[in-house]
Formats: C-alpha cells, structure tokens, sequence
C-alpha cells in the first residue's frame, strides 16, 4: 500500500506510510478504504446531499476491536476524525473532507433481553432495526418518527418521538453506554461507572467518545396502536392552531399530536384536487387504551372542517415508517429550529405566512409536540437540559438541484429569524446545521462548563471534533 496524505487536526496534511496503513489494515476485521476501492462511496455517502466530503481513508468497523485500532491511530497520527452511525445527522458531520472516517454503519446488531425489558443496540443501527427487534416482544422506547435515522446520532442529541411525552428522551431511556475514549480505552459509562462520562453522552452529543453499545430501557407498546391524521386547510391554520395550543395543554400523556405544515402529498384519503395544496395535518398517536385514544384525539377532528382523515389502528412499525417517503435520503436538506414553550398568536402568524411561499414543494414547517414526561427531569440530570420545551419546530427546508440552494436557505432563514421572538432560544442540537456554531451554547444549555469539564477529561486534544462541538479549555 502507497502512503497516503491525510488532513490533520490542525489542517495540516500528514502522510501516513504505506506500511503503517497495511500494519492497520492487518488489525482490523473490517476493510480499510481508500478512494478507489469498491464500497468507498458507498461509505462516505450520507442522508443530506447537500453534503458531499471525500476523507482519504476510511475505517470500515465490523466490532468494537475494530473502534479501538481506528481511533487509537487516528490518536497517534493526529488525523482530522469523523465517526458515521446511520449518516442521518442534518450538518454532515458523519464524514469529512481529507481525514478520516470510522464508519461504523456495518455494526447494526439489536439483543432484546424481553425478561429485563432491556436492549443491547450498536451504533450503526437504525430506528427500523431497532424498532423490527424490540417489536417482536411488543416492545419499545422513544426515538425519532423516520426510521433510516441513526440510534447512535439521534440518542447522543437527545432524541424524542411519539413515545416522548409517556416515557421522556431517549436519553431519558439509556441505562449505559460503553464508550471507547480519545486514548483507546473502552469504558461502561452508566449511574455507577464514569457517571461524569455518563451525564455528558446524554445530550452531548458525539463529542466524548465512540460509543460501541448503548443499553436501553424498554416499555410495552402495541404491536397495535392507534395513530392517523386529520388535515385542514391553510385558510384555517390560524383558527386550527389556536386551538391545538388549548388543547395540548390538557393533553394526557398517552397522546402526542404532531401539526406539520406543508402542500399535501398524494394521500389516498384526501380527494385529488387538495394534493399539492398548502395544509395543516395534525398526525395523531396514542399509546393506550384505543377507546380512551379515540375520546383523547377526538377533538382534534372538530378544530375545523377536516379536508379528510384516517384514524384507525396499525402496526407500531408501520408508523414508524409513515413519513420515510418524505425524508428519503439523496436529496437537497437545510433545517432551521427553535424550541418553543407556547405557540402564541405571533409564532402562528410568522409560520402561517411561510408556508404560504414554500419555495419547494418539499419543504415544511412542523411543530413537534413533547412535554409531558420530557419535563420532569431536572434540566441538570443530564447534559439534554431543554426540560420547558413543549414544541420543538423544525423549519425543514428540502429540494432537489443546486440551483435552488440560495431561494431554500433563504427562506428558512428568513422564517427562523421571524419566529425567534416567539421562541426560548433553546434549540435542539440534532438539527442544527453547520453554519450555527454561535448556538452551540444555546443547544448544551447551562450544563456546557461541565460538558467542557468531561471534554477535558476524556478527549482533551478534541480528537472527536466533527460534531456540534464542545471544545476542551
């Protein structure tokens, strides 16, 4: 094998020796790429298109052995870093440009132990991996609403779903994490064992480390459960939505009503001439009782006269999987959020305005409902500290060609500086950009000294520095 040219931390270009590649070629289990090799695009290919970063070598990890070789010589060599789960994260930051990459995409092994009501999850596993195992034993915790999302990516940020507002974050459900350190050492971060290191990877994103497994807190759910959508006219989202925001304040927490704002796809229950036209949906799901969810959602159907509806039982799987034709990997994405404690008059106004010039028609606003459990730990348990938020919106910017870039972003911009008045100024990490590093603060929350402090502690050189990124002092 010939040497090869690496970024360095610094920006610098380090040239590895070819028998030094060849000497970790031979430790790893996995395949070492370089450009030219079969699967290399394969592995630097992530969700966002927008993003489209060459590294010079990538590090195919088929187990934690494997980890530990590719970050101890990416220690040893100081190479620029980045480490890809599912490859979902909307900055990119699963691939660089002229470093390297550890791809650990391979290592997607779900273990339910169904007696402990616990899962063992590696961190190249998806929702749908997740969610297909742990349904086989009508169980499962909270995590996002499209399944080709990463669990490694969504759990360090903080993670939240349908499940939210009955069982909390999904950081709120990890029990322990073992995590493989800037140094080499695989670690079990729990309550008990590094519990510093434990506090951090709850919220703090892929900053202190690799995780290799995460163990997980598993609750009964379906397999059957009671979801659907009731969608209304854009002409009647002001009157709609002010009464959504009355009628989440009594809201159990079995229910979660999510309102998405956008041109209506081809839905089969919505006469053709609405397609294409600009709505309000509001997606419904209940995790109990299906009478007590029909009595909950009930309301919902009568904010106004419903353009169609569907509201019926289903697999907890196949919900899972409702909105995967509309986040599909390969095109165009630019997101703006905010996290919001109350939906006020102005907050509707500044979205019903924006949605009335989408500039694509894939583009959407939506607001997700969490509260209830999400609130009830205290916001310094862990690093995820934005316990006041009821909504997290995300102004979902998406499109197909370059050329429609520049009328995209500016568009979310524009609805991102309008609503911040309205918002808390928390926002949630995993849908930053990367052209946000001024509200990294905002996203770790009053926490940030003591992720600082564990960053100093575990990776003091910020060897894992592709990430929304906390750096050592």
């Amino acid at each position: 094998m010939n040497s090869v040219k690496v970024v360095g931390l610094t920006g610098d270009v380090v040239t590895v020796d070819g028998s030094v590649l060849e000497t970790l070629k031979a430790s790893m289990r996995g395949p070492l790429l370089l450009p030219d090799d079969d699967g290399y695009e394969a592995a630097r290919t992530v969700w966002n298109a927008m993003i489209d970063r060459k590294p010079a070598l990538v590090a195919c990890c088929c187990g934690v052995a494997d980890i530990r070789q590719a970050v101890v010589f990416a220690r040893e060599h100081g190479l620029l870093t980045a480490v890809k789960g599912g490859g979902h994260n909307i900055a990119g930051n699963a691939v660089c440009n002229g470093g390297l990459l550890i791809d650990l995409s391979a290592m997607r092994g779900v273990t339910v132990d169904p007696i402990a009501s616990v899962a063992h999850v590696g961190p190249g596993a998806t929702l749908r991996d997740f969610d297909h195992e742990c349904q086989a034993f009508g169980l499962a915790t909270p995590v996002g609403i499209n399944s080709t999302t990463g669990v490694a990516g969504l759990t360090l940020g903080g993670g939240f779903g349908w499940l939210s507002r009955k069982h909390g974050m999904t950081v709120d459900n990890l029990i322990a994490a073992d995590v493989i350190v800037a140094d080499g050492r695989l670690l079990r971060a729990s309550e008990t064992d590094h519990p510093d290191l434990f506090w951090a990877i709850r919220g703090g994103s892929g900053n202190f480390g690799v995780v290799s497994r995460f163990e997980f807190k598993l609750h009964p759910v379906g397999p059957q459960v009671l979801t659907g959508m009731v969608v209304y006219s854009l002409k009647d989202a002001a009157s709609v939505l002010k009464q959504f925001r009355e009628y989440v304040k009594k809201l159990g927490d079995d229910t979660n009503v999510w309102t998405v704002m956008r041109k209506a796809p081809p839905l089969p229950f919505l006469p053709p001439q609405v397609h294409g036209t600009e709505i309000v949906a509001f997606c419904v799901f209940h995790a109990g009782n299906p009478d007590e969810g029909r009595r909950a959602i009930e309301p919902v159907r009568k904010f106004g006269t419903a353009l169609g509806e569907f509201i019926g039982m289903q697999p907890y799987i196949a919900w899972q999987q409702t909105f995967d034709a509309l986040l599909t990997p390969g095109v165009r994405n630019y997101w703006k959020s905010h996290n919001f404690v109350d939906l006020s008059d102005g907050a509707i106004d500044v979205a019903v305005k924006y949605v009335q010039h989408l500039p694509s028609p894939h583009c959407e606003i939506f607001f997700g409902l969490i509260g209830g459990a999400t609130t009830r730990r205290k916001p310094d348990a862990m690093a995820y500290s934005h316990r006041d938020a009821i909504y997290v919106c995300n102004v979902h910017g998406r499109w197909e060609t370059a050329a429609e870039d520049q009328r995209c972003i500016e568009w979310a911009r524009g609805f991102f500086r309008d609503a911040a008045p309205h918002a808390t100024g928390g926002v949630y990490v995993n849908f930053l950009t990367d052209d946000e590093p001024e509200r990294i603060p905002a996203a770790y929350g009053p926490g940030y000294t003591r992720l600082v402090a564990a960053k100093n502690k575990y990776d003091p050189t910020n060897l894992f520095r592709m990430n929304q990124n906390v750096r050592p002092a």
